[in-house]
């Protein structure tokens, strides 16, 4: 808060527990201790907003539907998986930043021993930091049908995703994971993709967990 005494000047009041007087005797010196005030705000704003943003996450989560080949954003596509994309939506909505793979494009085209659709964890690390990401989610996604439904003409599907979260600055570990989900459809294509999408979920609301307890930095 700002408040301006009959002496002249102003006194800058700080969250009403730092109180600045700034009562300077000319007006070049009151123009002066204006605008470093103003800086220092500045710098109080930068450094609380820099302390409170959510890290950049990187998503690497190889992906296998039922009758389907094993596929990776990052080894032969552009885009995510559907169990990525799931992720990533539940993780965006919790106000989380996710590096998308155009961005990470060029890195990876410089180096092939990111084509591989089994990256190591100090690849996956490596990938992370030249991506200025905060944290990997590192994993495989599998779906696998089922027998029939009974009194049904659906197959039962079924999917399962195993994952870890990497913290990059020092590669630590934060937490593994295990997610399952189901479904049923007549098509088992159509199924798993369903099944994969419910696992994603139940593994994304694990992930925010973890990054709470980390405390979302």
């Amino acid at each position: 808060m700002v408040s301006f005494p009959a002496e002249g000047g102003f006194y800058l009041d700080i969250g009403g527990s730092f109180v600045y007087n700034l009562t300077p005797k000319g007006a070049t010196m009151k123009k002066i201790t204006f605008i470093s005030c103003i800086l220092f705000l500045s710098c109080i704003l930068a450094v609380s907003y820099a302390q409170n943003a959510k890290p950049k996450i990187i998503l690497l989560i190889a992906e296998q539907n039922i009758e389907s080949p094993q596929r990776a954003w990052w080894a032969t596509e552009i885009d995510l998986s559907a169990t990525e994309t799931s992720v990533a939506k539940k993780l965006i909505e919790n106000g989380y930043e996710i590096i998308d793979p155009s961005s990470a494009a060029k890195i990876i085209k410089q180096n092939k021993a990111f084509r591989n659709l089994d990256l190591s964890e100090g690849e996956s690390i490596k990938l992370g930091s030249l991506s200025e990401a905060g944290y990997v989610v590192s994993g495989k996604a599998i779906a696998s049908s089922g027998g029939k439904v009974p009194q049904s003409s659906m197959l039962s599907c079924f999917a399962n995703i195993t994952a870890k979260l990497i913290r990059v600055k020092d590669g630590k570990v934060i937490a593994y994971f295990d997610a399952s989900g189901s479904s049923a459809h007549m098509d088992v294509i159509t199924g798993g993709k369903e099944a994969l999408n419910n696992a994603a979920f139940d593994l994304a609301t694990k992930i925010t967990e973890a990054l709470n307890k980390e405390g979302g930095k």
